[in-house]
């Protein structure tokens, strides 16, 4: 008798093991391992994959049969199935939640297309693109090679970084293996792909993208699966793909919280990208511009090494970077420490509109006035109905009216009345990017003034010219020959956030941001010359950085020197968990406290609250093992109400 092993698609955490099914005689020459099927569970019809098929069975009863088999096309490689099972231990998961992150839906019509023919490998490529580091050669040959090198690579300022990752991969192909290769978003996937399709051989080259239509991502994932493209390039969702031959995986920015996949058991692509290069030994290189905390443990553990040029050629490439807070600027300008465009700003954009160049301006919040506050007490203006916060959205026209209205349930503010003081006038208290744009047209009349963002909408590119630029962060488009100067405005709305990653994720998107201006251009940033990350900038110094967050981390008892989770519920499901919850020794266990507000929510979640349990790093495993088999307990119980397990969140406000 023909037995399938089949993981069933059914979310409870106490089913979550692989179920024997016998395989009908008219079946056996449909099913293979990784193809999808129909079972029926629990009396329902279900759908599952065929993980492996063998004539021995540990079920000491009556295997019920295969009701259908879906589709006999191998969707699920084992590589991918160990993968995702390693991935569900960590994170506290099902094998279940992550299949669905893995493998897209099926569609029939590019199953029955004809699998394309793999390319002829290339030629290994010109390491001269890697020549301004050290070692660059040396990856290069090592990947060709099939070696297994891990780097922590630094990019320099104004770096043609999706060239790189290019030739990275073209290294993979040189040698017959595939290459992995995830950004954060789709206007660096664009660069990314565009890259990738003009270096690599056509045909070789499947784009895995979010918002692509459902046939067209199904076809790009059937040519990885089939083994016809051997290099996959795409955000978050492919770091699952199943490229064959394995011998590169990418991340690039992965402080970008944009690899983190918001749905369960809520992974990180970097670390899923670093455990799949140790599963498969396989060369794996984590880049950037800047370096989180996690990135600098890898180095300082050995795993990975350092790829970063020499000062002096570091020196050659950046733009020279100034802070209005510093000594000498508030000598000449004495409040340049409080004007939200100090004189230097304007001097330094002045100068670069004047020799013809771009001017990159950033902000860190979109709209017109997302923030509003009394003017009398300056306390924040909350909407009476949910208590959200009061924002003001641009003007849906020339001279249209601008009403207050709340950021979380939208309804309008027509009157306001403060409770702490009974005033009735709001002020701005936080300025978006169009709010900026005005400003800035006003000081500068006559100038071409564009805004890139999520609600005017996102450049990739702009000319070349003499225009003002203002962009929030991730949303900076490439100007033609670089910008002339940035100017990095409202710092205190980055720094001053209640977040662990604030100083990181700040110079993160700082350097984004100076790394498109010219190496003879300028940097302005709007902050106190005397902060740790405004030092670092100025310095271009993100290693740096990085090192000292992940001392003060691990001094702290903070990830990624430790592992947290966090659990989210009503106080009487949280109750019930902890006391179910056999904790590794040395754990602490931090809280209640109410539930943060999460962003995308429609408005607060009501009497939730949160728990934070911590433990060394070396537990992890444990901590994950321990919440897994109390979400099974509870599951199995039927519980009322599910409690939300998170390990590691990428915020911890």
């Amino acid at each position: 008798m023909l037995v399938a092993r089949v993981v069933v698609d059914v979310p409870l955490a106490h089913l979550d093991r692989p179920f024997d099914y016998a395989v009908p005689d008219e079946l056996a020459d449909e099913v293979r391992p990784g193809c999808r099927v129909r079972v029926r569970f629990a009396g329902k019809l279900v759908d599952g994959f065929v993980l492996e098929l063998g004539d021995t069975t540990e079920h000491t009863g009556r295997l019920a049969p295969l009701a259908k088999v879906v589709s006999g096309e191998p969707v699920l490689t084992p590589e991918v199935v160990a993968l995702a099972r390693s991935v569900a231990d960590r994170y506290a998961g099902s094998l279940t939640d992550v299949l669905r992150l893995a493998v897209p839906p099926r569609r029939a019509a590019s199953e029955k297309r004809p699998p394309g023919r793999r390319p002829e490998p290339p030629a290994p490529p010109d390491p001269a693109g890697f020549a301004r580091y050290p070692t660059g050669a040396a990856l290069l040959a090592a990947v060709a090679e099939g070696r297994p090198a891990r780097a922590v690579w630094t990019a320099l300022p104004g770096e043609d970084w999706p060239a790189r990752l290019a030739e990275l991969a073209q290294a993979a192909l040189s040698g017959g293996r595939g290459a992995l290769l995830v950004v954060p978003d789709g206007k660096d996937l664009d660069r990314l792909a565009a890259a990738a399709q003009a270096r690599l051989p056509a045909g070789a080259v499947a784009v895995l993208r979010a918002d692509a239509a459902p046939d067209a991502r199904y076809s790009r994932f059937l040519a990885a699966a089939r083994g016809s493209a051997q290099v996959v390039v795409g955000t978050r969702g492919a770091v699952f793909a199943p490229v064959a031959d394995l011998g590169l995986v990418v991340v690039w920015d992965d402080g970008d919280d944009l690899h983190a996949e918001p749905r369960a058991p809520y992974p990180h692509a970097r670390d899923v990208l670093v455990h799949r290069a140790h599963l498969s030994s396989c060369a794996a290189v984590v880049a950037g511009t800047a370096r989180t905390a996690e990135a600098a443990l890898l180095v300082e553990s050995g795993w990975a090494h350092e790829l970063v040029a020499d000062r002096a050629t570091l020196r050659a490439a950046a733009p020279r970077v100034q802070a209005v807070g510093d000594d000498v600027e508030l000598a000449r300008d004495p409040a340049a420490r409080s004007a939200r465009l100090p004189s230097l700003a304007l001097r330094v954009a002045r100068e670069a509109l004047g020799a013809g160049a771009p001017v990159l301006v950033q902000v860190p919040r979109s709209g017109y006035a997302p923030g509003l506050s009394c003017e009398t007490c300056r306390a924040p203006a909350r909407c009476t109905h949910c208590a959200g916060p009061l924002g003001v959205a641009a003007a849906p026209g020339a001279g249209g009216s601008r009403l207050a209205a709340c950021r979380w349930c939208a309804r309008p503010a027509a009157s306001f009345r403060c409770p702490h003081c009974s005033g009735t006038r709001l002020r701005a208290s936080v300025i978006g990017s169009a709010r900026t744009a005005e400003e800035l047209g006003r000081a500068f009349p006559g100038a071409v003034v564009r805004v890139s963002g999520r609600s005017a909408g996102v450049l990739a590119t702009v000319p070349g010219g003499p225009a003002l630029v203002v962009a929030t962060p991730g949303a900076e488009p490439v100007a033609e020959g670089g910008y002339g100067a940035a100017l990095l405005l409202d710092a205190w709305a980055l720094l001053g956030r209640a977040d662990l990653r604030a100083g990181e994720e700040t110079l993160r998107r700082w350097l984004n941001a100076a790394t498109l201006v010219r190496p003879d251009g300028q940097v302005v940033v709007a902050a106190d010359a005397g902060h740790p990350v405004v030092q670092a900038l100025v310095r271009w110094d993100p290693a740096g950085l990085a090192a000292r967050e992940l001392a003060d981390r691990r001094e702290l008892g903070f990830p990624p020197a430790t592992r947290i989770a966090a659990l989210s519920a009503s106080p009487a499901a949280l109750a019930e968990f902890l006391a179910a919850l056999r904790l590794p020794d040395g754990a602490d266990v931090l809280g209640p406290v109410p539930e943060p507000y999460r962003p995308g929510a429609a408005a607060p979640e009501g009497e939730r609250e949160r728990y934070l349990v911590r433990v060394p790093r070396s537990d992890g495993v444990g901590l994950a093992r321990a919440l897994h088999e109390v979400q099974g307990v509870r599951s199995a119980r039927k519980a009322a109400e599910y409690v939300r397990v998170q390990l590691d969140p990428l915020e911890l406000a």
